[in-house]
């Protein structure tokens, strides 16, 4: 190696090290407090500083990385490019970290946060039990639950910002290990005067019909457009809702159509608010519980895994 090269690789090494010895913990929570938050003010109250305190952290951390890591608007701040890759370690750290506390910790029984995100409908319908049964029995846990999409489960699991995501598919991914839950049954459904007309007059009638999902980044809408486009349908015509509540109350009064898990609805099939459309395609998702391959897990982590596959194993 001649004396450039040596020159410049001490020169990055030293740079390096003056980063690392700069770096502090309470700048990575103020950095992902202000992250989820997009607010200084909001930041701050839920770290217990005021806002002043949050950014002067946040200059900080800009200078030693030598990068502008947040967008500053009016009405709240977003991540710039630079940002969002540090995101990635920001979270490795307070994950780490955490893990470490726990580690010297005695472990009687599970501690800390467990982050985890599912759908909202797999959530009311099978996940809310077992919620409440793990809240009972490891009062010590906090469970921090969050609603998403299937690709913003993904995202955020691959990102490092949840120790578990459930989705409806599996990833298929060499960074991602999928445990199957269960399968799910999923049907086409709509107001009992919209299924008496498909019956009657056909399922082409459907193409005048308002499609009702939780957007063009939910499973569930992209696997429903491929199944009507095999009835010879297509969706012209879309509705974005983020509850299934709303879904379903708006398909009830005849406003569309959607497609959801059949134990969702399953009240109101009984009082014959819904019906199942008459569609030859059985429709099923196998359920499962993601972590990143490479994310190094907790006892409690490790404990809630278990506790969750086991509890959906009897079910």
């Amino acid at each position: 190696m001649n004396r450039l090269n040596a020159s410049y690789f001490k020169s990055k090494y030293k740079r390096v090290k003056d980063m690392i010895n700069s770096l502090e913990g309470r700048f990575f929570q103020a950095f992902i407090a202000l992250l989820e938050e997009k607010s200084f003010s909001r930041a701050g109250e839920r770290l217990g500083y005021v806002q002043s305190t949050v950014t002067t952290h946040i200059q900080q951390l800009e200078k030693i990385c030598g990068q502008k890591l947040f967008h500053r608007f009016p009405r709240g701040v977003e991540p710039t490019e630079a940002g969002k890759v540090f995101s990635k370690y920001a979270y490795q750290y307070v994950h780490l970290s955490e893990s470490l506390k726990e580690s010297m910790n005695d472990m009687n029984e599970p501690c800390g946060t467990i982050n985890i995100r599912l759908q909202e409908s797999f959530f009311l319908t099978r996940m809310l039990p077992f919620v409440q049964e793990y809240t009972r029995n490891f009062p010590s846990v906090n469970l921090r639950v969050e609603q998403g999409a299937h690709q913003d489960i993904l995202k955020s699991v691959l990102d490092y910002a949840l120790d578990f995501g459930i989705v409806p598919q599996n990833p298929e991914r060499h960074d991602i290990l999928f445990y199957p839950i269960m399968e799910e049954t999923i049907v086409f459904v709509a107001s009992e005067d919209l299924v008496r007309k498909v019956e009657s007059v056909g399922a082409q009638i459907l193409n005048d019909e308002v499609f009702i999902s939780n957007g063009t980044s939910c499973l569930y809408h992209t696997t429903a457009v491929d199944v009507l486009k095999n009835e010879g349908i297509v969706v012209k015509d879309a509705l974005e809702l983020s509850s299934l509540e709303m879904i379903k109350e708006l398909v009830c009064c005849g406003k569309g159509f959607a497609l959801v898990p059949k134990i969702a609805i399953k009240n109101k099939l009984k009082m014959g608010r819904l019906k199942i459309l008459p569609f030859t395609s059985k429709i099923s998702f196998t359920h499962g519980l993601i972590v990143h391959k490479n994310r190094e897990r907790s006892f409690t982590a490790e404990s809630f895994q278990s506790e969750l596959l086991k509890y959906f194993k009897e079910c």
